[in-house]
């Protein structure tokens, strides 16, 4: 895994949830839903951040393929697919 989509996505959501949660201490395994009560409104927000932010494009991704995306790592690993490098 990029460390630098790691520190961006922990970020992004962190900024999102409806409650404090640090970024370093986010269960990248966990899902955002269910641990964190992430909500769809919430996910395409983080995702759309998080896409500006790595300068990923959100078109790159399908319906069925943002749905899949539960957790953090799932996130990451999606867009390092698509990623150059962060902060260029």
């Amino acid at each position: 895994m990029r460390p630098e989509l790691e520190t961006a996505a922990r970020e992004q959501f962190s900024a999102v949830l409806t409650h404090d949660v640090d970024p370093t201490a986010l269960d990248l395994d966990a899902d955002m839903a269910g641990r964190y009560a992430l909500t769809s409104l919430n996910k395409v927000l983080f995702l759309t951040e998080l896409c500006e932010s790595t300068q990923v494009d959100l078109a790159h991704f399908t319906e069925d393929e943002l749905a899949e995306m539960r957790t953090l790592r799932d996130v990451t690993e999606a867009l390092a697919r698509h990623a150059g490098p962060v902060g260029n």
